[in-house]
Order: structure tokens, then C-alpha cells, then sequence
């Protein structure tokens, strides 16, 4: 209850600030009115073209990060368990965590083009979250269940989903809230600068050719909603979902 007040505090606070902000400056085009927002929030939602748009966007992150996560996964356990493999990919993964995104961006234009760059792009800042959690999750886990577990089945895939990914399961949750909002800001961000059809991102920079703010500022808050929607998913129903249908089958017990 009382963190539940707090957070309503901070979102109070916030509106707050915007509602003085808008009526110091007095002025609807450069500072939009909580009112005029939620008119335009309003038309977004009853139009079929923005709704399009919304499912659109969410497919493309949903693909994007399925992919990353299976790779993430798949790579990062095997990095875990073979050191030489994870100080091969090393340089590679902090490369994409350190290089501009926009830099990538303009990269995958030229080479992709305008269709494959945002799932690319939403791949490539997705993928070294995972990995690194998946990594460094495998690294911690004690060596004895490891060895337990080994010794009833030394099958690495019966390993991977009985053994390895349950153990590490807060790490993937952890890095799946992160990837969740991180995904979203770089896939509409690709979108708006490939311009993708039927996206967000198309959607703001149309909105920002016709100087129409208070639909830019709905849709902001469009994606924000997207964020806390995706996160309260991961965090109340993925690890649920991943207990009830991987977990142990045969859950090693440490040795004595």
C-alpha cells in the first residue's frame, strides 16, 4: 500500500507540473493542456488507421524480442559454461552495448533498408541485455548442482530447460523488464527514421510535420502505458508461466 502511494505521488507530481507548465506558458501549440491531450488521446483511440499503428508496432517488438531472447538464451548458457566461447563473443557484445544507436540506425538503412531495420535495430540493443544476464547467470550458479545434475542426465538441451534456465530465471526476468522499455523508445525511434508504414514511429513524425503536438504528446503517452503494461506482465506472469511449464522435472539436490 505504501509504495502504491508513493508511485501515485510521483505520477501526481508529474501532472502537476505539466498542468503549471502549460498555463505559465499559455501557449496550446508549443506546451499542449492536459485537456487538449486527452481529446487528441480520444481520436487516436477510435481510429482505425492509430490502432493499426499500436498492433503493428507491438508485433514487430513482440518478434524482436522473441528472437533476441532465444538467442540470448541459447548463446549465453553456452558462454556461461565455456569461458573460451564467452571471451570470443565479449568484444562483440560490448561493441553493441557502446555503439550509438543512431549510428546503427543509419547503418542498417543503407544495408537493410526500411522494412528490416527496426526489428534489426530492436535485435541488436535487445540481444547483449539477455546475453550478458544469461551469461553471468549461468557463471553464479553453484557448480555442485551443476555436477548433480550432470550425473542424471548429460543431455545439454534436457540440461538447458531442466536444469539451467530455472535456476537462473530472476536474471531472464530481470533483463526482459529492462529489454521491455528499452525495446519500445529503439523501435520507435528506427520507425520514425525509416518512416515504416503502419507504425508509431510513422505516426510521430507525421504528427510532427503537421505540427500537431498534442497528438505527438498522446502518443507519448500511449507508449508509456505499452512500457508499464509489458513490464507488469513480465513481472506477475512470466515467471508463473516459466515455473508452471518448464521447472524442475527432476530438480537436482545439492551434495552433501
Amino acid at each position: 500500500m505504501k509504495k502504491t502511494l508513493i508511485s501515485l505521488s510521483s505520477v501526481f507530481t508529474f501532472f502537476l507540473i505539466w498542468v503549471l507548465t502549460s498555463a505559465l506558458l499559455d501557449d496550446q501549440f508549443l506546451m499542449p493542456g492536459p485537456l487538449s491531450v486527452i481529446r487528441a488521446l480520444g481520436s487516436i483511440l477510435t481510429d482505425n488507421a492509430s490502432l493499426l499503428a499500436i498492433g503493428s508496432t507491438l508485433l514487430r517488438l513482440m518478434l524482436s524480442m522473441g528472437i533476441a531472447l532465444l538467442m540470448g538464451i541459447l548463446l549465453g548458457v553456452i558462454a556461461g559454461l565455456k569461458p573460451h566461447f564467452g571471451d570470443f563473443l565479449r568484444p562483440i557484445v560490448t561493441i553493441l552495448r557502446t555503439v550509438p544507436v543512431l549510428s546503427i540506425i543509419v547503418i542498417a538503412l543503407l544495408l537493410l533498408g526500411f522494412r528490416k531495420t527496426p526489428y534489426f535495430i530492436t535485435f541488436l540493443m535487445i540481444f547483449p541485455i539477455i546475453y550478458q544476464a544469461v551469461s553471468e547467470g549461468i557463471k553464479n550458479i553453484d557448480s555442485e548442482l551443476i555436477d548433480v545434475y550432470a550425473l542424471e542426465d548429460n543431455h545439454f538441451f534436457t540440461g538447458l530447460t531442466h536444469c539451467y534456465l530455472p535456476l537462473i530465471q530472476d536474471q531472464i526476468k530481470t533483463a526482459l523488464l529492462q529489454s521491455a522499455g528499452l525495446g519500445i523508445k529503439v523501435l520507435v525511434m528506427a520507425e520514425y527514421l525509416a518512416q515504416t508504414q503502419s507504425s508509431i514511429g510513422n505516426m510521430l513524425y507525421l504528427n510532427k510535420v503537421n505540427l500537431e503536438f498534442d497528438q505527438v504528446f498522446a502518443w507519448t503517452m500511449i507508449l508509456v502505458f505499452l512500457a508499464v503494461i509489458l513490464e507488469a506482465f513480465i513481472e506477475k506472469y512470466a515467471k508463473r508461466r516459466w515455473q508452471n511449464e518448464v521447472g524442475f522435472t527432476r530438480k537436482p539436490q545439492k551434495l552433501d
